[in-house]
């Protein structure tokens, strides 16, 4: 079946285009480059899985509900226009909104595959070249198993959203290279990566929870791959260039905040326009996406502090959307956290599938045993 067959509305076009600026640099120095950033390019190496043998795909997975989560989540959940629905029709609220939220992880992962490609083009060195290399592989591998999930457990899909869409052209037209890294490494990666962290936690399912912690242990990479480039090259940069790359920043976080409004899953479940505006006025009352938008900034906000980009009007940005004490969060204490969590996760699914294994084996054997 065709992604296209999936789509609650066909997309605009079968591909989108851009007309990329900028150059493709070589360079000729061939020397080992920052002991950092060729560490991480081993780790990227080393750390290469196959999503159609490490993850179960056999788990069942019920398309209206997906993560297995309290309907509180929902914004809608507990307003008259929810009370007003009968449960095929809640079922259905379920099933758009998982939909929605993991075509758009679909969606960007296909743009950091890009937006890596392109860095493999632009970027200077050479170190980084090797490690965004590995990001490229990395980004397809997510995005192939985003397709599946969405293809064969959910079945249904959704166009890129518009905000996400805004973004990408952004970073993708800017010729200048560190463009990409700033808006795909710092602010896109980075709240896909808070945003794979909330719902890896909170899900009961354990499909969607191996997805998650499995793309979540090579994301927590990518975000350092931009912090150490982005360090090293913005302490030289002149104050009216670090403006411009704020003014960037603080458009783009205004972008990824609105994106988590998901008016388009409203419109194409067939709800009326005062049912829509219903439904956009309890999300943006709704405490729970407060929390969880709040959430969704731990890793940028940390981020881009750490890079050098903090100036007064930045913080007040950031305090203007609420996610300014967000500036204190470790990053490496979360990278761990999502090293680990995989980890542990492949430790007990694997521990599980061998003990199954000398289970059936001791049962053939005592089938065969002639005294049994």
């Amino acid at each position: 079946m065709s992604t296209h067959d999936l789509y609650t509305v066909p997309p605009e076009l079968r591909t989108w285009s851009l007309d990329m600026s900028g150059q493709s640099r070589f360079t000729w120095e061939y020397d080992d480059g920052r002991d950092r950033m060729l560490a991480l390019y081993q780790k990227g190496k080393d750390k290469q899985w196959d999503s159609t043998k490490r993850i179960d795909w056999d788990l069942e997975v019920d398309p209206y509900d997906v993560l297995g989560v309290p309907d509180e989540t929902l914004a809608i959940h507990g307003t008259p226009l929810w009370e007003r629905m009968d449960e095929a029709q809640r079922r259905e609220v379920r099933r758009h909104s998982a939909a929605w939220q993991f075509s758009q992880f679909l969606h960007g992962e296909q743009g950091a595959m890009i937006c890596s490609a392109k860095i493999v083009e632009s970027v200077p060195d050479l170190d980084s070249k090797f490690y965004a290399a590995t990001q490229t592989m990395d980004e397809a591998r997510h995005a192939e198993t985003y397709a599946r999930f969405l293809q064969e457990k959910v079945g249904l899909a959704y166009p890129i959203n518009e905000h996400l869409k805004a973004l990408l052209d952004s970073t993708l037209t800017d010729s200048r290279w560190d463009m990409p890294y700033l808006g795909m490494q710092v602010l896109i990666e980075g709240l896909a990566l808070a945003a794979f962290g909330v719902m890896r936690d909170f899900t009961t399912k354990p499909l969607p929870k191996q997805i998650l912690a499995y793309v979540m242990q090579d994301e927590a990479r990518h975000v350092a791959f931009g912090r150490m480039a982005l360090r090293d090259y913005y302490r030289d940069l002149s104050e009216s260039e670090l403006r411009e790359r704020e003014d960037f920043v603080i458009e783009g976080c205004y972008l990824m905040r609105d994106r988590l409004r998901g008016r388009e899953t409203w419109e194409y479940m067939g709800l009326s326009k005062a049912e829509v505006d219903e439904a956009m006025e309890a999300t943006d009352r709704s405490e729970y996406l407060r929390v969880f938008r709040s959430l969704l900034f731990s890793r940028i906000v940390p981020c881009v502090k750490d890079i050098g980009l903090w100036s007064p009007r930045l913080q007040q940005a950031y305090a203007d959307m609420g996610v300014l004490d967000m500036a204190g969060q470790s990053l490496e204490a979360l990278m761990k956290q999502d090293e680990d969590i995989a980890e542990r996760l492949d430790e007990q699914r694997f521990a599980e599938e061998e003990a199954e294994r000398h289970a059936e084996v001791a049962e053939t054997i005592a089938l065969g045993d002639p005294a049994s």
